[in-house]
């Protein structure tokens, strides 16, 4: 059959025919990068380096607790974006392995995030699947408003390494383009609002502080804990009135609501804008984005 004549109807779903392409990127983040690679700041600096030692691990167990319930999913949409949300986790853990050894080339403690986020975790590993998922929900919601933050803030793209950016926009922009879905598959197998609730006092209860200890303990092996300075510097860019951090909290308690929905908050427009900045005939990422030329014949 000419593929020309295909309808849309007889085209079989995937992830890039429902928005969530699994683009097979290949960062070339130089080893010459600077060490301190946000505001030349070395506790902002470290505290982004500790977010990458969290986030192969988080996907792998937001993968998991999405996959147990996989064979439930009837509706051929959702299961289309659940194998593209399956495809897009994979290579985000995949390229910030790639990155965390870059930064532990660099020197910095990578195995401390790695090991405290997998106690962390396996905390959570030890509840029922449903309730894994809804911390997934819950964590998913954290990491689009993370990724919509970051792809806003004027001032984060102004003061990180203009190379280093590149990972965490093509990330922020993938998260936002499968933010829906694991909620989507956790009304499929109930969404109780009150497991909800639970696990976003859970999720805080475990995670802040394996976060907290994570970054202190990478603070201090570079020997910088104590160098106000330094530590005033970086907490005010991200803690601060206007920092990145603080810009994200207010849309938290967001997820507590019994009707939140994460589509609600509608990001089309800036996914979007971020598509043709990193992907479209000019795209910052066209020479690293390996499978794009079959990702737009199905897309």
């Amino acid at each position: 059959m000419n593929t020309l004549s295909i309808t849309p109807q007889q085209r079989k779903l995937s992830g890039a025919t429902v928005g969530i392409p699994p683009r097979h990127i290949e960062f070339r983040v130089q080893h010459s990068a600077p060490r301190y690679f946000y505001g030349d700041n070395a506790t902002a600096s470290l505290f982004f380096a500790m977010l990458s030692g969290f986030f192969p691990p988080g996907e792998r167990f937001f993968m998991e607790s999405v996959r147990h319930f996989r064979e439930l999913i009837t509706n051929e949409t959702l299961k289309a974006e659940v194998s593209g949300f399956m495809g897009q986790e994979a290579i985000h853990g995949r390229e910030h392995d790639r990155l965390n050894a870059l930064f532990t080339m660099h020197g910095f403690d990578m195995s401390i995030p790695e090991r405290t986020v997998k106690i962390g975790l396996s905390l959570f590993e030890k509840l029922p699947a449903s309730t894994q998922l809804a911390a997934t929900t819950f964590m998913e919601h954290f990491t689009a408003s993370l990724a919509e933050r970051l792809l806003t803030d004027e001032q984060f793209c102004s003061r990180a390494d203009a190379e280093m950016i590149k990972i965490w926009q093509w990330h922020a922009l993938e998260e936002l383009e499968h933010k829906s879905v694991s909620y989507d598959v956790y009304n499929v197998v109930g969404n109780s609002h009150l497991e909800r609730l639970v696990v976003c006092g859970l999720s805080v209860a475990v995670l802040v502080p394996v976060l907290a200890v994570s970054w202190g303990w990478m603070v201090a092996k570079e020997g910088k804990l104590g160098n106000v300075g330094d530590n005033l510097k970086g907490l005010n860019m991200l803690f601060g009135k206007k920092g990145f951090v603080s810009g994200i909290l207010p849309q938290m308690p967001l997820f507590g609501r019994k009707n939140f929905h994460p589509k609600k908050h509608d990001t089309t427009a800036l996914e979007e804008l971020w598509r043709d900045k990193l992907f479209g005939e000019n795209g910052q990422l066209r020479t690293e984005f390996k499978n794009y030329e079959a990702v737009m014949a199905v897309a």
